[in-house]
């Protein structure tokens, strides 16, 4: 039987219907008037309330990316709030309209159109359509359909309309393993058939999605290759085997938006190019992505190749942590970076006190109405100003991210929420993974429950969000705020008792300790925050607060500089190429104080990096406090020379903490394990 799918308001609808098809009409000259004629039916059937608006969605699509393709095909797209039920509409022009196609005008036109809230049994269906268009056969019944109800009867059973209606979205599309003996003309890697893994992505998720996927599975098929494909679509995806991954010699990104889950393809060769290179150029790709397995410079996924050289072990609860909590971080760095930037750019063109006066100065002027310090410290102003606002964005960004790690997208509006009321309670980092963890295990749980099917569209954006922020936001609010940040208080009045006891030296230790243990973490920030609260009642008479600055904000730059120092001049081949990557970049974040910028190198080798990062961290800070050296400005590293004296005693102790740092961590590489960082594996397949 065909498949009946009810309408919210009862009554059966089907995705396409007679008067949604329209056979060697004219429509207009030009893809705009097709898309126009086409948006009126949409709304002339019920399907759409606002053709403007429909019509706008899929131009905005249009003008991203042309959807005209190979073979006379256009496929058209749009989620849109004016559209009421996902929907198809198809035009067989004569002659065929140019919708951006390589080889010929477009013939076959469906155009999609969709609610911005579909259910997944709807953009399942609509992704089947998509991959009908890559059948020969397919299109041949539609260029010979004679009329609309035969028309309309070929796209039913191609969009499977008999199917069960609580369908599965698409899976992950294995290619059939090819034969051990490569055929000629065959992919391969080594003397024998490729393995590959790809996953094809576009900004809507709907149509170019599953094209790439079936056009990459059919060109496998055809070179002999093992290729195992992940669409990542509107309507879910199933992750490719860990073990497939690991056993893979190169990785495709045919991709329009980031792919979710980066992190399991760490330390692979790639190839990244637009969703539509995928449908147009599937057999170049995995060509090229044959000839990167074997080419040690080729570009790779970033990331630890050894993290995800051995995956096929299931993940033990205390990997999955790791990788909720890195998720976070990793999405938490762009606004630590461009934040920290900022804030030491500041300091540079608005002197060491440009932090007090920062705010009103950048509201109240302008640049044809500049203050009485002039354009610098105006511009200065400027760059503190927004460089706040990007390090405030810090502990929401941290709890939204490890939400997402969790429940995927609907976990993000809950965990920004938690994250902000985080701050709000002065719950502080601790908090805001706390808030990140309760919104993603909410989100998680909200979303697995069974609903009607008229609710389901609303989940995502609506209940989930509502639900999840009431749970996470409410128990910091009214039960963990609060003992969070006792916490916090706890650590940093001890800290203040060590201060006043006069213990300079020893004070330097410990604050160079916490500094690096956590590298922008909980413990980190307590440092940090203890020395900003301070800086205020420095003076002539008390400097111990200068003090106190300079020695955290040395050591917090020791330890992506001691990585950087290590990874890019000390010993590279010690550390994979991704590292040697990522050394390049961290001499800059370290010279702007964003201890961050060591991250990656202590995710992917916790046991050696963090304790070289906090011996190097303890050296600085002792050899800053013994040398009396202070600093009136709370962040900018480098950047803010005028505000530290004396700078030679700031450069010997960070430079010694570099050394000692960077010696210890590759002392540790070489004799604290039996084989380098890098496997023989992730340099050629």
């Amino acid at each position: 039987m065909r498949r009946r799918r009810e309408h919210p308001r009862g009554g059966v609808v089907s995705t396409i219907t007679p008067q949604l098809v329209s056979l060697d009409e004219d429509l207009g000259p030009d893809k705009r008037t097709v898309l126009r004629a086409l948006a009126d039916r949409f709304v002339a059937q019920g399907r759409a309330t606002d053709a403007e608006e429909l019509f706008a969605a899929a131009w905005k699509r249009e003008e991203q990316d042309a959807t005209g393709l190979p073979g006379g095909i256009a496929i058209p797209h749009a989620k849109s709030a004016a559209v009421t039920q996902a929907s198809l509409a198809f035009a067989r022009l004569n002659p065929g309209i140019d919708f951006g196609a390589e080889d010929e005008p477009s013939d076959i036109v469906f155009m999609i159109a969709a609610p911005d809230t579909a259910a997944e049994q709807h953009l399942a269906v609509l992704s089947k359509l998509a991959r009908s268009l890559m059948d020969e056969d397919f299109l041949a019944a539609l260029r010979a359909a004679q009329n609309a109800d035969e028309a309309v009867a070929i796209v039913r059973r191609a969009i499977e309309e008999d199917a069960p209606a609580d369908a599965p979205a698409p899976a992950a599309t294995p290619a059939p393993a090819p034969a051990a003996t490569p055929a000629d003309g065959a992919i391969v890697v080594d003397g024998r058939p490729a393995r590959i893994v790809a996953v094809t992505a576009c900004a809507t998720g709907i149509a170019h999605t599953y094209m790439a996927a079936d056009a990459l599975t059919a060109a496998a098929k055809k070179a002999g290759v093992e290729l195992h494909v992940e669409p990542q679509g509107s309507s879910g995806y199933a992750a490719i085997d860990p073990a497939v991954i690991a056993a893979a010699d190169a990785v495709v990104f045919a991709v329009d938006v980031d792919v979710r889950e980066p992190q399991r393809f760490a330390g692979k060769p790639v190839v990244r190019v637009p969703v539509k290179a995928g449908i147009e150029r599937a057999p170049e790709l995995l060509a090229r992505a044959a000839r990167a397995a074997s080419d040690p410079a080729a570009e790779r996924v970033s990331g630890s190749a050894e993290a995800s050289s051995s995956p096929a072990k299931a993940e033990s609860f205390g990997a999955r942590i790791q990788r909720i909590l890195l998720t976070g971080v990793s999405y938490m760095i762009p606004f630590v970076a461009g934040g920290g930037l900022l804030l030491a750019l500041g300091f540079l063109f608005g002197g060491y006190r440009i932090n007090e006066v920062a705010n009103q100065i950048a509201v109240e002027n302008a640049l044809w109405n500049l203050p009485e310090g002039g354009l610098a410290q105006y511009l200065g102003a400027v760059f503190f100003t927004i460089g706040g606002i990007s390090m405030g964005f810090l502990v929401p960004a941290l709890a939204g991210y490890i939400a997402f790690a969790i429940a995927d997208r609907p976990g993000i509006a809950p965990g920004f929420v938690a994250g902000s009321v985080a701050v709000l309670t002065s719950a502080g980092f601790i908090g805001g993974i706390v808030g990140g963890l309760l919104a993603g295990l909410a989100a998680l749980w909200l979303g697995s429950l069974r609903v009607p099917r008229w609710l389901r569209g609303l989940m995502p954006v609506v209940i989930i969000p509502l639900l999840g922020s009431i749970f996470a936001s409410g128990l910091l609010v009214l039960f963990l705020g609060a003992p969070i940040a006792a916490l916090m208080g706890a650590l940093t009045d001890g800290l203040n008792g060590l201060a006043a006891s006069g213990l300079l030296p020893l004070v330097g230790i410990i604050l160079g300790l916490m500094m690096c243990f956590d590298l922008g973490g909980p413990i980190n920030k307590v440092a940090y925050a203890f020395a900003v609260a301070g800086l205020g009642a420095g003076s002539a008479e008390n400097p111990v607060p200068f003090f106190i600055m300079a020695a955290v904000m040395a050591s917090g730059m020791v330890p992506p500089l001691m990585m950087a120092f290590a990874s890019t001049v000390l010993d590279r081949e010690r550390f994979s190429a991704p590292e040697r990557e990522n050394g390049k970049a961290a001499w800059l974040l370290g010279l702007s104080f964003i201890s961050e910028g060591a991250i990656p190198f202590a995710a992917a080798d916790p046991l050696r990096v963090i304790p070289a990062s906090m011996l190097g961290g303890a050296v600085t800070g002792f050899l800053s406090m013994l040398f009396q050296v202070g600093s009136r400005a709370p962040h900018g590293g480098a950047f803010v020379f005028f505000a530290i004296d004396p700078l030679w005693g700031f450069a010997v102790s960070l430079i010694a903490g570099v050394l000692v740092g960077g010696f210890a961590v590759v002392a540790l590489k070489r004799f604290a394990r039996r084989r380098p960082v890098e496997a023989p594996e992730a340099v050629a397949a």
